[in-house]
């Protein structure tokens, strides 16, 4: 097959493990008629030439996942231009989610869209190009341009707040005879070849951006708030132009036309100064990020810019400097305010081998850290990301907005010209009947509609940020407020997740140092809580290790392992009585109920018979905000549920402290996802708080789960909101945030729909000229989104 005559496409595949992999899949693919496939296992994709007289992109696609794979999505954030509504957002998304293997979210209040694409597919010019063919500009945001971004909008407020006070300079001798309407004097105080003079640079240079907007919506296919001005002050003006002309018998409305779109851009400016603050929580999260380090160079401290630091560089940070990178303190001790993390004010005590985190401030004492993390890769990075994704993401309310404002404008037109024809016939007189129609044209707004969700998502997740609560997207934001019941894992939730052995208890003849060695020498290796108490226990102890064979484990129970010549057992007491070992159930139950978990350790004998040589006590702390977290959930009506594999004992008197009336105890690692689909069958919307790896399966099946920041990776990848502090309070603040917030998107979608539905109505009937009209709807925006602002005040419960 001639390959120069064919057409190629690059797929990138997810899901290969092996070469064998990548060979199921290029025989799937040259299987296929016309095709010719080289899949690379290690750069994971799938080079494809293929006839496209004989086969189309999505059979290619069908045979991968036929194959049991997926094609990787990328995804592209693009800045949008010379968008005026919510109409214009809903053209860009139906623009590019035409396009094959194109998800494409569009927000209104960053004029941004979110756009998940199939390499190969499509490209990104591509996905540009389809954006401009609508009738409107893109350009990629990369992280290095925020800056940029902002001076653009910077000078383009300052650009259009000089043409508002040219149109305002030329409406107000318009607008200002109005007066004499009140006073019973002619209305014509000006010539009308003046006023003429007048509303036409207004009309035609100052509003030139709506007959654009509008030409651009309706070349792309719809149409806009721009079609209402620019058809509504375009029918006063013409109207009032052919009056003057041949100097008919009829009052003139240039300052209707003048003052709507003053009025209108007046608006805009109001409602663009109103988003930009919005979006106050990310700035000053982005200017946080120091732009120098200092760095030891043949003995004296040198400064470099922060972006040239490579992992393992050491830097010194002096009091009262930002850290420029995360890293770990090598030496020096001090205290750091990490406030901007985490919402707590109180400093953080730092010494050698402690964490320190990008932007936070060293308030005293000199520190030298070795850098772990930098660049994109610190956590304020993963904030600033995480943040912003969450306010380019669309929450589930808004598609009901999203419909009507689709169908919007061409309603309103309907509405406008049935004005028109139905005033003209009742009452003969057609200059009445127009300017009904003019108004019904102008009061009319889709704005309001497309800001009252994205307005107040990007405050409400921009307020969670500085108070330590990270939501990853909108939907989660909004389901955290249908919350009725959260389960909480035990360790490292509740408590601090750093058990500590508190009774070491040999039973045997052998001492306490040789029943730490035996157990230390078995744990050794293993990152379960329970394991790292008894390993922390043997170092304190200064107990030398012995080597091991023969290990072999079971989650949740114990493990079995040789020590030389000896095999020993140790785990929980129902994991040593499934082995045959006879404990003391009076001595555990003891132990049990003042909270701590037991562990038992055992030797097998030559004659087979496990003979128990002690038991180790471990208790791990209750965190300081744990009982009032509880206390404070149960107020919001919520019902706390405790999972733990600890016995049932032990998981009791860790209830009874807290107040939790219900748990459920000995739930292996592997169970807890079974548990949350038990309660989630019994109709119950559910929350999942967890820390660790093995908290990802039951944290992935919750309805909205929350990952203790300081947990691992994968629970926090896992989760739909990250919890900064080490603070189960931080729960309630998520739900108190999302519900506040829902308020707020309620009330703006509550006010739109009013306004819209008496607005159009009183226009209609002539209750309402065209001025005030203009006037509302250019107040109608800015309503919304200074509504959407008042949630800066919500505060956490600290």
């Amino acid at each position: 097959m001639n390959t120069a005559t064919l057409k190629q496409i690059e797929l990138p595949i997810a899901g290969m493990t092996c070469a064998a992999c990548a060979a199921r899949i290029e025989k799937n693919l040259n299987k296929l008629p016309g095709v010719e496939a080289v899949v690379n296992f290690a750069s994971e994709k799938a080079r494809v030439h293929y006839d496209d007289r004989q086969i189309e992109t999505s059979t290619l696609i069908h045979a991968i996942e036929k194959a049991g794979f997926q094609i990787a999505p990328q995804m592209l954030q693009l800045q949008l231009y010379r968008m005026t509504c919510a109409a214009c957002g809903g053209h860009i998304e139906n623009a590019l989610n035409a396009l094959p293997g194109v998800k494409a979210q569009v927000n209104v209040a960053t004029e941004t869209a979110k756009v998940d694409f199939i390499p190969g597919l499509v490209t990104k010019d591509q996905l540009i190009t389809t954006v401009e063919k609508a009738g409107y500009g893109a350009k990629e945001i990369s992280e290095t341009n925020h800056a940029e971004e902002k001076a653009r909008r910077q000078a383009a407020y300052q650009a259009e707040l000089r043409l508002f006070w040219i149109s305002a300079a030329l409406t107000l001798p318009l607008v200002s005879q109005m007066g004499a309407m009140f006073t019973g004097h002619d209305m014509d105080v000006l010539p009308r070849w003046l006023q003429w003079m007048l509303a036409t640079p207004v009309q035609f240079w100052i509003g030139k951006r709506f007959y654009t907007g509008a030409w651009n919506a309706l070349r792309g296919g719809g149409a806009n708030m721009d079609v209402l001005v620019a058809l509504g002050t375009s029918m006063a003006y013409i109207f009032s132009a052919v009056v003057t002309a041949f100097s008919l018998e009829q009052h003139v409305y240039f300052e209707a036309s003048a003052a709507i779109i003053t009025l209108v851009l007046l608006g805009k400016l109001m409602e663009a100064r109103a988003k930009s603050r919005t979006s106050d929580a990310i700035e000053a999260l982005i200017k946080l990020q120091p732009k120098t380090a200092r760095i030891e160079q043949d003995g004296q401290m040198v400064e470099v810019p922060a972006d040239t630091l490579q992992v393992n560089d050491v830097f010194i940070v002096r009091p009262g400097e930002n850290l420029p990178v995360d890293g770990i303190v090598v030496e020096g001790s001090s205290s750091v305010n990490e406030s901007m993390l985490t919402g707590e004010s109180l400093p953080v005590s730092k010494q050698p081998g402690t964490k320190v985190f990008a932007a936070t401030t060293n308030q005293q004492g000199m520190l030298k850290c070795r850098a772990t993390s930098v660049g994109a890769q610190t956590q304020l990075a993963a904030i600033i990301r995480l943040v912003e994704e969450a306010q380019g993401s669309k929450a589930p309310i808004q598609r009901m907005a999203d419909t009507i404002s689709g169908v919007f404008v061409p309603v309103v037109v309907v509405i406008s010209i049935l004005t028109l024809a139905l005033t003209w016939w009742l009452t003969g007189i057609f200059v009445t009947a127009l300017i009904h129609a003019v108004s019904v044209l102008v009061i009319a707004c889709p704005c309001a509609l497309g800001l009252a969700t994205p307005t107040a998502i990007m405050v409400g997740t921009g307020r969670g940020a500085q108070t330590g609560v990270l939501v990853k997207n909108a939907a989660a934001l909004e389901h955290a407020e249908k919350i009725r019941t959260i389960i909480v894992d035990k360790t490292g939730t509740l408590t601090e997740g750093k058990p500590k052995v508190t009774d070491i208890l040999p039973v045997q003849s052998i001492s306490k140092t040789d029943l730490i060695q035996i157990a230390a020498s078995l744990e050794q290796g293993s990152e379960h809580p329970l394991a790292l108490a008894v390993n922390e226990c043997g170092k304190k102890m200064k107990i030398k290790l012995k080597p091991v064979a023969e290990f072999s484990a079971v989650a949740g129970g114990g493990i079995k392992a040789r020590i030389e010549s000896s095999l020993y057992i140790l785990g929980s007491p129902r994991f040593l009585t499934q082995h045959n070992v006879q404990l003391d159930k009076s001595l555990i139950v003891t132990l049990q109920t003042e909270g701590k978990t037991v562990i038992a350790v055992a030797k097998t004998g030559l004659d087979d018979s496990p003979q128990v040589l002690g038991y180790l006590a471990i208790a791990d702390q209750l965190r300081d905000t744990s009982v009032r977290a509880i206390e404070r959930l149960q107020q919001m009506d919520i019902k706390v549920v405790m999972l733990t594999g600890d016995n049932k004992i032990t998981a009791d008197a860790i209830a009874k402290h807290t107040g939790i009336t219900e748990y459920r105890a000995e739930v292996l690692p592997q169970d807890k996802a079974e548990e949350v689909r038990k309660l989630k069958a019994n109709g119950e919307f559910t929350g999942m708080v967890g820390d660790g790896i093995n908290d990802a399966p039951a944290l992935a099946e919750a309805d909205v789960s929350f990952a203790i920041g300081t947990g691992s990776d994968v629970a926090i990848e896992t989760a739909d909101i990250t919890l900064i502090r080490n603070d189960l309070m931080s729960v309630a603040d998520a739900i108190s945030l999302s519900r506040a917030t829902l308020r707020k998107i309620r009330q703006n979608l509550f006010f739109a729909f009013i306004y819209n539905s008496l607005g159009i109505p009183l226009a209609a009937v002539g209750m309402l000229n065209p001025i005030i009209a203009g006037a509302a709807m250019a107040m109608s925006s800015v309503s919304v989104v200074s509504n959407s602002l008042l949630l800066k005040r919500w505060q956490a419960n600290h």
